[in-house]
């Protein structure tokens, strides 16, 4: 046996035989040790590099941005007269377009509060630590469960008239659908990708199209008493 204080880089699954090691977990799995006799650090150097990587990039737009766009501010406030329409900064815009159709609990609280803990949640219902693609497990039954879904999500949203919420949904039911009927052995690279997503890729990615396609019509569709105007025309 290794002197405990050596570190041996190797492939290995005796913990006993090799008590003190580094690992190399090659796929998207969590490291797996057969007993208990020692204490584990866990530590993703290639993630830490990735997410630090993707701040410095952020950082380096956002000081590009402010260089080269200017920012300009309205005048004084006057509380004589109030400007039509009285619109919140632009990341708040898809959320003050909810309000335009919803009651200000549901827009403001429900809708927002639901989202968060679905996305915090599904992932524990069914614990998927290779992330396996939605439909490749009981495709009829979580179809069905898909449309049932989507249909009632459609019917809701045309029920109160938010008809801009609508195209989003369609387009990213149509692309379950194609998933739905997709294979990681698909001859088209798109048709893979698609096959490969589970349920929170989905749920997320409906969640940001909705949000930037309501952020979009608040900013350059609304107008005076919040009615639709088109951006082209004073």
């Amino acid at each position: 046996m290794s002197d405990p204080k050596d570190f041996v880089a190797s492939i290995d699954s005796d913990q006993r035989r090799s008590p003190t090691r580094v690992v190399f977990v090659t796929r998207r799995t969590s490291a797996q040790v057969r007993v208990t006799q020692e204490d584990q650090v866990q530590t993703y150097p290639a993630v830490l590099f990735r997410a630090a990587l993707a701040i410095e990039l952020l950082a380096i737009a956002l000081v590009l941005v402010s260089l080269f766009l200017n920012s300009p501010l309205e005048g004084i406030a006057d509380p004589t007269h109030t400007p039509n329409p009285a619109k919140a900064p632009w990341y708040f815009l898809g959320l003050q377009e909810l309000l335009h159709y919803f009651p200000p609990v549901v827009a403001g609280v429900l809708v927002p509060t639901l989202l968060i803990i679905a996305l915090v949640v599904i992932p524990y219902f069914n614990i998927n630590i290779e992330a396996n693609g939605l439909f490749l497990k009981d495709r009829t039954k979580r179809l069905r469960l898909f449309y049932l879904a989507a249909l009632g999500m459609l019917a809701f949203l045309l029920v109160f008239h938010v008809y801009v919420a609508v195209p989003p949904t369609v387009i990213v039911a149509l692309a379950m659908i194609v998933a739905a009927n997709s294979t990681p052995d698909s001859p088209s690279r798109f048709r893979r990708y698609l096959a490969r997503k589970p349920l929170a890729y989905w749920i997320m990615t409906w969640f940001l199209f909705e949000l930037i396609v309501l952020t979009a019509v608040g900013t350059w569709f609304r107008g005076p008493g919040w009615s639709w105007v088109v951006p082209w025309r004073s």
